[in-house]
């Protein structure tokens, strides 16, 4: 019997529906899919120790609860520095924001002298800045207080998907025909290999970027210069958009603590040539070279992650595609979006359609490998 043929407008009607339910769907239960989102990537992030501790030998709840003493450690140890920092910063907050008020009074009559815009006319403008920017903030803090809240559940969830990791990727093999079980045994290695060196890449170029971010700014006299190289290196990790705030940051601080914009001009050069060495080097080198998102993809799905679960959208966002391309580059129907997905720009060279670029290995596939 032939396979009945639907007209592409039906087709496209079906899935653009159920596009707007799946969305739909995952942003009402973001208070439940975050933390397992997250747990999901920290459990494969940290299956390659417990895979090592069960090799030597050590029962799997200890490997596993071995694993998770060791992680919360580490980020302790990170929580613990970031936070004596943030209260050194909070001493000198009074003195900040006066000096940050005088800017502003300076900078209003520049307005008023140089454009003729009154004192009240100003203040108007920014109270209706102020306004539309009310609820946008209103839900970013009730993001940040609910990622907290729910971040208890994490080492819950990462020991059970870890313990249950048998019988998962057992369900995983079963729902697909029998035939298929190589290709789904492929997807799911690559899947594991992507995210693993995308974690651990990342983790080794945010150090990287802090240490330089940080080594920058104390050269250039910046207050709380290694508070602020940490949180660069942090907003880097959101491509392209981040590495904008982590400019900003360093740029209003020198402004509001010193005089002139020679400290300014510093931090811009020298943020430059950071971003630089971590785009031409640090990128192609450290994070993984396996899976690549191109540009356009990676602004538009993390500002797409922004707005359906906010600010763990964002960081999510990017390991989810490049999930997605995997899945995409093994199906024959799917492969021309994960090439629309990746970084390759197609050419034609001597009769071949398209050429493609060999990448070597990164640090990143070589630690996890």
């Amino acid at each position: 019997m032939p396979e009945k043929q639907y007209p592409f407008y039906l087709k496209a009607t079906v899935i653009l529906f159920g596009l707007i339910l799946f969305v739909f769907a995952i942003a009402n239960l973001r208070s439940i899919l975050i933390p397992l989102a997250f747990a999901g990537v920290f459990a494969i992030l940290l299956n390659p120790v417990v895979t090592r501790l069960q090799h030597r030998k050590v029962p799997r709840v200890l490997a596993i609860i071995s694993s998770l003493l060791l992680a919360l450690l580490i980020f302790g140890g990170i929580l613990y520095f970031l936070s004596s920092q943030i209260i050194r910063f909070g001493d000198t907050l009074p003195l900040l924001k006066q000096k940050f008020s005088m800017l502003v009074v300076e900078f209003e009559q520049w307005l008023q002298q140089r454009f003729g815009l009154s004192i009240e006319k100003q203040v108007q403008l920014m109270d209706q800045a102020l306004n539309s920017g009310k609820s946008f903030l209103g839900s970013t803090v009730t993001t940040a207080i609910g990622t907290i809240g729910i971040m208890f559940l994490l080492p819950v969830y990462i020991f059970l998907l870890l313990f249950y990791k048998p019988l998962i990727l057992n369900f995983l093999f079963e729902i697909f025909a029998e035939e298929n079980s190589k290709q789904v045994s492929e997807i799911l290695t690559q899947t594991k290999t992507a995210i693993q060196s995308y974690m651990v890449g990342l983790l080794l170029e945010a150090v990287i970027v802090a240490i330089m971010n940080s080594t920058a700014l104390l050269l250039l006299g910046v207050e709380y210069a290694v508070l602020l190289g940490v949180i660069g290196a942090l907003l880097n990790m959101l491509p392209y958009i981040g590495g904008l705030i982590a400019i900003a940051l360093p740029v209003l601080m020198a402004t509001v603590t010193s005089d002139g914009f020679h400290t300014q001009l510093g931090i811009l050069i020298a943020y430059i040539i950071i971003q630089f060495i971590d785009n031409n080097i640090l990128v192609p080198r450290i994070v993984s070279s396996k899976v690549q998102i191109n540009a356009l993809i990676s602004i538009v799905i993390v500002l797409m992650g922004g707005a359906v679960w906010g600010i763990p959208g964002m960081f999510l966002s990017i390991p989810f595609v490049a999930i997605l391309k995997i899945v995409f580059d093994r199906i024959e129907d799917l492969k021309p979006w994960g090439k629309l997905l990746g970084d390759t720009v197609p050419t034609r060279h001597k009769g071949e359609i398209w050429s493609i670029r060999r990448k070597k290995k990164s640090l990143a596939e070589k630690i996890i490998t």
